[in-house]
């Protein structure tokens, strides 16, 4: 996947300012594809070159804001996207090579950072369990949201996924170690 393709995407559902589309990437399309505000501000502007976007200015109270809307052609790009195909992506994972470190070197110091990425991952999967509560509750059945409801169920697998290896490495290194803190 690319930056580009996740800007338009978010682009088609809703115009949008940077700072807007910032703000929504980060609580939607962000828990799967991370970008920075300056690295959507910089997508932008190579979106709107490439002719795929188009800004203008709308009006927001006494001030004006560059809003971005998706053009045909970037309809286009992105169902010619959608076609192409991908290979699946190697997972980087540097709480896993932390582990495969600690295997080979001893445990010092690793178990307080799983435990920290345990309770991320908890911390995590209790939010996106909120959120599919809501959006079931809201869901009428369209296409849309049922794709929506789909990945935040996929993003609540990986999240269980997470907390059982960490809690598996945690009891494994307790059986193992004298370090374990």
């Amino acid at each position: 996947m690319s930056l580009p393709h996740a800007l338009l995407t978010s682009l088609i559902e809703r115009p949008s300012s940077g700072s807007e589309l910032s703000a929504r990437f980060d609580r939607s399309i962000g828990h799967f594809w991370h970008a920075t505000h300056q690295q959507i501000y910089r997508e932008l502007a190579k979106l709107e070159k490439a002719g795929w976007v188009e800004s203008f200015f709308a009006e927001e109270g006494e001030r004006k804001k560059k809003t971005y809307r998706v053009l045909a052609a970037g309809r286009e790009e992105l169902k010619r996207w959608l076609a192409t195909e991908e290979p699946p992506l190697p997972v980087r994972s540097p709480l896993m090579v932390r582990m495969r470190a600690a295997a080979v070197v001893g445990t010092q110091g690793v178990v307080p950072e799983l435990r920290r990425h345990l309770r991320l991952h908890q911390e995590k999967l209790t939010h996106y369990l909120a959120l599919q509560a809501r959006d079931e509750a809201r869901c009428q059945g369209s296409s849309t949201e049922l794709v929506q409801l789909m990945i935040l169920n996929s993003g609540i697998q990986l999240e269980r996924y997470w907390i059982e290896t960490i809690e598996q490495a945690i009891a494994v290194l307790a059986q193992h170690s004298k370090d374990v803190t």
